[in-house]
């Protein structure tokens, strides 16, 4: 300890260190310690020099350890890691494997949502209500400059757009809940109606012009597109149609017939309106329910490839259709003529870069895109929200072809099969072709995006053929059986939707329908058969008459043989081996037999 109090370190390492080498030196001696000793007590003392020479080499012994142990300890304390970086070195880099069981941990909990028997039903539902707040998001967003232009409101067409699709909310649920007898019923109807609605369209007075084409009516008000409803009209019948036809051994002639009679006939009036892209995607509805219908491929490629060439037709008959073709297949060059609308449509989309402007922020819509709240909604989408909203929008729509296609696979009614699966197409072929102009890869059509078009005819009839694919959706045979207990939870019995009833085959349904057949009341037991004599006539150990016959008794009841006795013919066999016999009325009332 040093003069201050405190202790010297590396003191007791010191002295254990002496007190080894010390009795280690003893050690080393052995007896001739005490002989040294015995000399050295003899000598006379000097002044202590060599004692203290031995302890300066003992005392420079031990600090070069006290050195070492300390150079020692300062170098372990260096490479311990301190408490701050202890997290960082237990930080993994990702492997291959844990990669591999996050992806079978996620398939694994997909693969159990898609198990459940209402996935379907729910997938459809979510699908269209984002699809229609989207929608009114957009419309609001992208017609407010337009309209605040025309009319002095930036509410006008947003407000026109809330009410149709207020509408189609309600048909979406009719639809939802009415049964698919009735629906299947009601596709006369409604085909019908929408013809008489074309027809209403060509004549003067009813008939509503607008952009040079007179393609509306209107109704309370409210102007209404007939076209939109034909496509309706024309997946629910031709689907009622087909149904009624066995895809394996189907004609071509009765998979034709009614069908190409009645849309030859919806094609030519609404054509007669100059709505050469309704037509179009009219043709696709028919091509569709052929194909599921179960027509072969090779006549299946000829219909297509006439529908191409009747289209190209029909593109060249006017010129502003020729001058849109002619300018796609130019690469848009003029950039102030034909082209300019889809050049500015990708100036809007390069414009929104990768996560857009935001909302109401872009600055295609003042003016310098033509439509941007109808034919060319998505590119506003895409300079609002950029790439990522639009490959969000991209994918909402695969995720409705899938939703639609699942149910049309899963259901064992021919008519939801194929009405599911021309809804579906439709919705898929109309969002990929606006999607398909908007971005330079087709020419420009007047096709609407489903949904989140401004269009309040297109968004009522949408809204309705998703409310039937809901419908679809809740008649899966696992549906059925889920939703048959006493009350059904979750968003089927929020809705206050009916039972679904299980699909009958029409042989099934006509054994139901047919009454059953009214009880027979019992016959009477046979009288015991007769003996012949092998002459014709009957033997003559019968009983007389008055008396009682053998086995008879007094009450009149007849008692059979015993069952190890030897059985006897029927009556039936033994009038067949007797020989007929001419008989006559007695006068007593009763039969004889005579001599032949």
């Amino acid at each position: 300890m040093t003069s201050d109090g405190t202790e010297f370190d590396g003191a007791d390492d010191s002295a254990a260190d002496r007190s080894d080498s010390t009795s280690a030196a003893a050690g080393s001696t052995g007896s001739g310690v005490d002989d040294t000793a015995a000399t050295d007590a003899g000598r006379p003392e000097s002044g202590g020099t060599d004692a203290e020479g031995a302890l300066t080499d003992a005392d420079d012994e031990d600090g070069e350890r006290t050195a070492r142990r300390r150079r020692r300890r300062t170098a372990t304390t260096t490479a311990r890691p301190s408490p701050t970086a202890q997290p960082l070195r237990r930080l993994r880099v990702v492997r291959a494997s844990d990669l591999r069981a996050a992806g079978s941990f996620l398939g694994s909990g997909v693969r159990n949502l898609l198990a459940r028997p209402l996935t379907s039903f729910h997938l459809i539902v979510s699908i269209t209500v984002v699809l229609v707040g989207l929608g009114l998001m957009m419309v609001l967003s992208a017609s407010a400059v337009e309209g605040y232009a025309k009319d002095g409101s930036a509410y006008g067409m947003f407000t026109t757009q809330v009410m149709f699709v207020a509408l189609g909310l309600v048909l979406f649920y009719l639809s939802a809940r009415i049964s698919v007898r009735t629906l299947q019923k009601l596709s006369v109807p409604i085909l019908l109606v929408s013809i008489g609605l074309l027809i209403a369209v060509l004549v003067p007075g009813i008939g509503v012009s607008g952009g040079g084409a007179q393609r509306w009516v209107s109704i309370a008000g409210l102007t209404f597109q007939p076209s939109e409803m034909a496509k309706l009209a024309l997946c629910v019948w031709g689907a009622a149609v087909l149904s009624t036809r066995d895809p394996k051994t189907a004609s071509v002639r009765s998979l034709m017939l009614p069908l190409m009679p009645v849309f030859v006939a919806i094609a030519l009036l609404v054509l007669a309106e100059r709505n050469q892209s309704t037509t179009m995607i009219l043709g696709m509805i028919v091509a569709t329910l052929l194909w599921f219908g179960g027509m072969r491929a090779r006549y299946f490629a000829a219909f297509i490839a006439a529908f191409i060439a009747i289209g190209a037709v029909l593109a060249m008959m006017w010129a502003y259709r020729a001058a849109r073709v002619f300018s796609f297949l130019n690469g848009n060059k003029d950039i102030l003529g034909s082209g300019y609308q889809s050049n500015q449509a990708k100036y809007a989309l390069a414009d929104g870069g990768l996560l857009g402007k935001g909302l109401g922020m872009g600055t295609a819509k003042w003016n310098y895109l033509p439509n941007a709240h109808n034919d060319f909604i998505f590119a506003v989408i895409g300079e609002e929200f950029g790439l990522v909203g639009g490959l969000s929008v991209l994918g909402l729509y695969v995720l409705l072809g899938y939703a639609g296609l699942r149910i049309a696979r899963r259901s064992v009614d021919p008519f939801l099969r194929l009405m599911s699966a021309t809804i579906t197409v439709l919705f898929l072929m109309q969002a990929f072709i606006n999607i398909g102009y908007v971005v330079g890869l087709l020419p420009v059509t007047g096709i609407q995006l489903p949904i989140l078009s401004y269009g309040g005819s297109s968004a009522l009839m949408m809204l309705a053929m998703l409310g039937m694919l809901a419908n679809a959706a809740r008649h899966e045979p696992e549906a059925v059986i889920a939703l048959s207990g006493p009350a059904p939870k979750g968003l089927a019995g929020l809705l206050r939707l009916p039972k679904p009833v299980a699909y009958r085959a029409p042989s099934q349904r006509a054994a139901r329908r047919r009454p059953a057949p009214a009880p027979v009341a019992p016959s009477r037991r046979p009288a015991p058969p007769r003996a012949w004599d092998g002459r014709g006539r009957a033997a003559t150990n019968s009983p007389a008459r008055g008396a009682r016959r053998t086995g008879e008794s007094s009450s009149g009841e007849i008692h059979y043989r015993s069952r190890g006795a030897r059985p006897s013919r029927s009556w039936q066999e033994s009038r067949s081996s007797a020989p007929r016999e001419r008989s006559r009325r007695s006068g007593r009332g009763e039969w004889e037999s005579g001599r032949r």
